[in-house]
């Protein structure tokens, strides 16, 4: 009688991932001036992808955050990240009844001393290849704004200017 070896076949396949998606990954976020403000990982989770935030040297305050549609962060005004990303073409705003746009999450809450240390949810997006991939070939973007997401305003919820940029593409893989 055959014992014991049938697992071992199982748990070398459940470790494998497809080529070219990644699970997790690190994006660089950046100033205008192009100081390094710290690391936002992107972890693929069953409920979409989550954002571990870490950064310093921002204002204290409330900050929108969004995901945009482009990889590509040039400063002073990060406009170059196009706009919030948004494959399904919904309406801007996690209050919106035709809303939200997959790239649209939570305000950010910077503290006192210029740190913010959170966890966002986006479970609209993936890491994996498909319409709601964070990695199409041009990449996507982080944008924090100066301003807070009010959640209805079109386009982009009335948060202002773009104050900091991180590039989301596939060579940043973890």
């Amino acid at each position: 009688m055959y014992k014991g070896w049938i697992l071992i076949p199982v748990l070398l396949l459940a470790g494998c991932t497809e080529e070219g998606n990644p699970k997790k990954m690190e994006v660089d976020v950046f100033n205008p001036e192009g100081d390094s403000l710290g690391i936002v990982t992107l972890q693929e989770k069953s409920s979409g992808v989550e954002l571990d935030i870490n950064l310093e040297g921002l204002p204290p305050g409330e900050h929108a955050i969004h995901i945009h549609e482009k990889g590509i962060c040039e400063p002073p005004d990060f406009k170059s990240a196009g706009n919030d990303y948004n494959p399904d073409d919904k309406k801007h705003g996690l209050l919106h009844p035709e809303g939200a746009h997959a790239g649209d999450l939570p305000n950010l809450i910077v503290g006192e001393d210029g740190t913010a240390k959170a966890k966002l949810s986006a479970p609209h997006v993936t890491l994996k290849e498909g319409k709601t991939s964070l990695l199409p070939k041009e990449g996507t973007s982080i944008v924090i704004h100066e301003a807070k997401d009010d959640g209805m305003t079109q386009p982009s919820g009335d948060s202002g200017n773009r104050i900091a940029c991180g590039e989301i593409v596939k060579d940043k893989k973890k």
